[in-house]
C-alpha cells in the first residue's frame, strides 16, 4: 500500500509568517463536502452527521456572538467603575459606578441628580473635604496615581503574558482574513490578556478606545471556537470566513451596531466575503447584540452608546457647514495618520521602542496631569461624545445648555427656541477649544503604543468637539441675525432651528472617516449609534467630502498604512496598478541570478531533494520532466515535501537515500537490487496557476488579489521559465510607487 493512502500529521498545514493558498483550501473543502454528500446517502447515521456537519457553521456563529456580546457588556461595566474609581467610591457597594451609587440613593434629588452622599470623593473620604485647594490637590493627585496605575498593569500584563495583545489589531485581522498565518495572535492567552487590559487602558483616561480592540476580541472568540470544528481547523480558508463573521459581531457589540458591523465586516476587513458569509454575519451580529442588550451594560434599556432625540429637521443651507465639517474629517484624517506613522516608525528604528513600559507611563502622566483641569477632558472619552451630540432639553443640566432664558416663553418643553447663548455656554466654547487641541496632539502620541488602544472613539471626539463649537457659533449667528437672506426662511424668531448636538454627529462621522476611509459601513453606524435615521443625508455628505478630501493627500487609511508600516503582505483590493510591465520584468530568477530550483519527475533521489530542501529556503518547487526540456508538470510544497520524506522513512520499508523519488502515476520496473522508490505524486499540486511571461503585471496582480494565489509559474510554450511569488508582487508595487522593496518582511 501507498503511504501516502493514509493522512498523516500537519499535512495540508501552513508555517508562522506564511500565506495560505486559496485556491487550494476551496478545492480541499469542495472535496470533502463531496466525501459527506456520497457518504450521506449510505447509513441514518452518515445523514445525520452530513445535517450536523451543515448545521455546524450556525452553530459556531452562535457561541460567537454569545462569547462576544458577554464579553462586551462585562468590558463596559467594569470600565464604568473603574474610571469612577479614580475621583471616587461609593459607600453602599464599592462596586457600583457613580451613576449606578445615586441610582440606588434614596437620598437623591432630582436637581442634584448626580450627587448623593452614598458616592464620595476620595477628599472626602480621607480628609473630610470636598471643596477647597486641599480637596482639589489630593483629588487631583489620586486621580494621577490610579491612571498610572491601571496604565502600568495594563503594559505589563501585556509585555509580559501576550504581546500581541496589543493595538487595535484591526491591521493584523484585516492581514490574516486576506490569508497570512500569525499564530497566537487569536489565541486564548491574547483573548484574555486582551479582554482585561482593554478595561485598564480605557479607565486610566488614555486618549483611546475600545471598540478597535473589541474587534479582536471577537475574532479571538471566533478562532476558539471554530478550532472545536474539524471543518473549520483542517481548513485555513474556512476558518477565515468564521473570523470575516467574527469581526461584524466584534463591531456589532462596541457600538450596537449590528448592521453596521457586518457592512464593516464586508467594506474594510474581509478579504474573501461569499454571500453565505454574509449570511452567517448577520445572524452572529444579531446574537451579539441581543446578548448585550440583555445585559444591559448602559442600564437605558437601549443598545446604542449614544442615544440622541432631536426635534428639528435639517435644512438645505446647513449643508454647507456640514460640508465644512467633512473637509475638517479628511484633513485631520491625513494629519493624524502621518504624524502618528511618522512616531511609530520613530519608536520601531530608535531606542524608544526598547523602553514600552516607560512609554506608556509617561504618555498616561501627561495624559492624566492636562486632562484633569478641564471638566471636558477629565471624563471618560463616551461621556463627552454623549454629551456632545445632546441635545439641550429643558432637564438639562450642562454646561453647553446655559442659554439666557426668556420669562415670557410660553412653549412646550420638546420645541425650546434658539436663544442667546449664556456665560456657561461662553466658558464650555473654550474649554472645548482646549479639549480639542489637547485630543489631537495627544491621539497621534497614544496610538500604537504597546497597550490594548482603538481609534474610532478618540477621532470621533475630534469631530464631536469640533462640530459641537460650530454648531453652537451657527445658532447663535442664526440667532442674532435672523433677519439674514441665508436664515430669512427657516430661522424666524423664536423657533428653534439649529441643532448643535446634529452639527457633533456629522463631525464625528467625519473625522473618523477620514482616518479610517470608510464610508457606507461609517454611514450605517453612525445612524444605529445614535438613533438618529432622518439625519443620513447630512451625514452622507461629510463622510464622502471627507472621504475626497483625504484621499486627495493619499489613498492609504490608517489600517492600511500600520500594514506598510509592519511589512505584512497585504495586497489591498482599493489600490490601483497603471504601470506598464510584464510578468517577465517581476518573475524570479532575473538576468544574472542563478537558475530556477526544480525537481524532476523521476531521475532524483530522496537524498538530491533533501539537499535542495535544506540549501533553500523557498516554500515550494516546479516540478519538471527533466533540467533539459523544463516542460511543466505541477508544483510541489516545500512542507509536505519535508513531511512526506520524514513519513515514508518512518512507514515504508525500503525508502533509503539513495532512492529514486517519482512524481509519476506509474514509475518504471526497476531492477531486482534497487532500493525501494519513492512515489510523491499524491503531493504534487497537478494544476498549478501559470501565466506567460508577456502577461502584462496589472493582470497579474489582479489574478493575486482575486484567487488569493500564494505564488504564479511563469512559462512560454509550456517551458518553465520562472516563478512570481506574493512577495514579489508586493515589492515590485514598492518599488514602482519609489519606496523600498524590502520593507515586505513575510513570506
Amino acid at each position: 500500500m501507498d503511504f501516502l493512502d493514509e493522512p498523516f500529521p500537519d499535512v495540508g498545514t501552513y508555517e508562522d509568517f506564511h500565506t495560505i493558498d486559496w485556491l487550494r483550501e476551496k478545492s480541499r473543502d469542495t472535496d470533502r463536502h463531496r466525501k459527506i454528500t456520497s457518504k450521506s446517502k449510505e447509513s441514518i447515521w452518515e445523514f445525520i452527521k452530513s445535517l450536523l456537519d451543515a448545521w455546524s457553521g450556525w452553530v459556531v456563529m452562535l457561541l460567537i456572538g454569545l462569547k462576544a456580546g458577554t464579553l462586551a457588556g462585562v468590558i463596559d461595566l467594569a470600565v464604568d467603575w473603574m474610571t469612577d474609581l479614580k475621583e471616587g467610591v461609593c459607600l453602599s457597594a464599592f462596586w457600583y459606578s457613580h451613576e449606578q451609587c445615586c441610582w440606588t440613593s434614596n437620598e437623591t434629588t432630582f436637581d442634584d441628580r448626580v450627587k448623593c452622599p452614598q458616592w464620595q470623593k476620595w477628599s472626602e473620604l480621607l480628609v473630610g473635604q470636598s471643596e477647597g485647594a486641599s480637596a482639589y490637590i489630593l483629588n487631583y493627585f489620586l486621580y494621577i496615581m490610579w491612571a498610572l496605575c491601571f496604565a502600568f498593569l495594563a503594559v505589563s500584563l501585556v509585555r509580559v503574558f501576550a504581546p500581541y495583545a496589543c493595538g487595535s489589531g484591526i491591521p493584523e485581522i484585516k492581514t490574516i482574513l486576506s490569508g497570512f498565518i500569525i499564530r497566537g495572535y487569536l489565541g486564548k492567552w491574547t483573548l484574555l490578556i486582551k479582554t482585561v487590559t482593554l478595561v485598564l487602558v480605557v479607565s486610566s483616561g488614555l486618549s483611546l478606545g475600545k471598540e478597535g480592540p473589541l474587534v479582536h476580541v471577537a475574532c479571538c472568540c471566533g478562532n476558539f471556537f471554530s478550532s472545536r470544528f474539524s471543518k473549520y481547523s483542517k481548513n485555513e480558508g474556512k476558518r477565515r470566513e468564521v473570523l470575516s463573521a467574527a469581526a461584524a459581531a466584534g463591531v456589532s457589540v462596541a457600538f450596537g451596531a449590528p448592521i453596521g458591523g457586518v457592512l464593516f465586516s464586508l467594506e474594510e476587513v474581509s478579504y474573501y466575503f461569499p454571500l453565505k458569509t454574509l449570511w452567517r454575519s448577520f445572524f452572529a451580529a444579531l446574537v451579539a447584540a441581543f446578548t448585550l442588550r440583555s445585559i444591559n451594560p448602559f442600564g437605558n434599556s437601549r443598545l446604542v452608546l449614544f442615544y440622541v432625540e432631536y426635534h428639528t429637521p435639517w435644512y438645505m443651507a446647513e449643508l454647507f457647514p456640514f460640508i465644512l465639517l467633512g473637509v475638517f474629517g479628511g484633513l485631520w484624517g491625513t494629519l493624524f495618520i502621518r504624524c502618528n506613522i511618522a512616531w511609530c516608525r520613530r519608536r520601531k528604528t530608535t531606542r524608544l521602542g526598547k523602553y514600552p513600559v516607560l512609554e506608556v507611563i509617561a504618555v498616561t502622566a501627561i495624559t492624566a496631569i492636562i486632562a484633569y483641569p478641564n471638566p471636558y477632558t477629565r471624563r471618560s472619552t463616551s461621556e463627552l461624545i454623549s454629551e456632545l451630540f445632546n441635545d439641550c432639553g429643558a432637564l438639562e443640566s450642562s454646561q453647553l445648555c446655559d442659554y439666557i432664558n426668556d420669562p415670557n416663553m410660553t412653549r412646550p418643553v420638546d420645541d425650546i427656541p434658539d436663544r442667546p447663548a449664556g456665560p456657561g455656554v461662553y466658558t464650555a466654547m473654550w474649554q472645548l477649544a482646549l479639549a480639542l487641541v489637547f485630543k489631537i496632539v495627544i491621539t497621534i502620541f497614544t496610538f500604537g503604543m504597546k497597550i490594548p488602544s482603538g481609534l474610532f472613539i478618540p477621532s470621533m471626539a475630534v469631530g464631536a468637539i469640533a462640530g459641537r463649537m460650530v454648531g453652537i457659533g451657527v445658532e447663535q449667528l442664526a440667532y442674532h441675525h435672523h433677519d439674514w437672506i441665508i436664515f430669512r426662511k427657516w430661522c424666524r424668531p423664536g423657533a428653534d432651528c439649529v441643532t448643535p448636538g446634529l452639527y457633533a454627529m456629522v463631525g464625528a462621522a467625519a473625522c473618523l472617516g477620514g482616518v479610517t476611509r470608510m464610508t457606507v459601513s461609517l454611514v450605517v453606524i453612525m445612524f444605529e449609534l445614535t438613533g438618529g435615521l432622518e439625519y443620513i443625508v447630512p451625514l452622507m455628505a461629510a463622510a464622502v467630502t471627507s472621504k475626497w478630501v483625504a484621499d486627495a493627500f493619499g489613498k492609504e487609511g490608517i489600517y492600511e498604512a500600520h500594514i506598510h508600516l509592519n511589512g505584512y503582505p497585504f495586497l489591498d483590493v482599493k489600490d490601483e496598478f497603471t504601470h506598464r510591465t510584464l510578468a517577465t520584468d517581476v518573475m524570479r530568477p532575473r538576468r544574472g541570478e542563478a537558475p530556477l530550483s526544480v525537481l524532476t519527475q523521476d531521475s532524483m533521489t530522496v537524498e538530491d531533494v533533501e539537499t535542495l530542501i535544506k540549501e533553500t529556503d523557498y516554500n515550494g518547487f516546479p516540478v519538471v520532466v527533466s533540467k533539459d526540456s523544463e516542460r511543466l508538470i505541477g508544483f510541489a510544497q516545500r512542507r509536505e515535501l519535508i513531511l512526506a520524506i520524514k513519513n515514508a522513512r518512518q512507514r515504508q520499508d525500503g525508502v533509503v537515500s539513495n532512492s529514486i523519488v517519482y512524481f509519476t502515476e506509474d514509475p518504471p520496473e526497476l531492477p531486482p537490487n534497487s532500493p525501494h522508490p519513492l512515489k510523491l505524486r499524491r503531493i504534487l499540486n497537478l494544476s498549478p496557476f501559470t501565466v506567460t511571461d508577456h502577461t502584462p503585471m496589472e493582470t497579474v496582480v489582479d489574478i493575486f488579489r482575486k484567487l488569493g494565489l500564494r505564488q504564479c509559474l511563469v512559462t512560454r510554450s509550456g517551458r518553465l521559465l520562472g516563478i512570481i511569488t506574493k512577495k514579489d508582487v508586493l515589492r515590485h508595487m514598492a518599488q514602482m510607487a519609489n519606496q523600498d522593496p524590502e520593507s515586505i518582511m513575510f513570506n
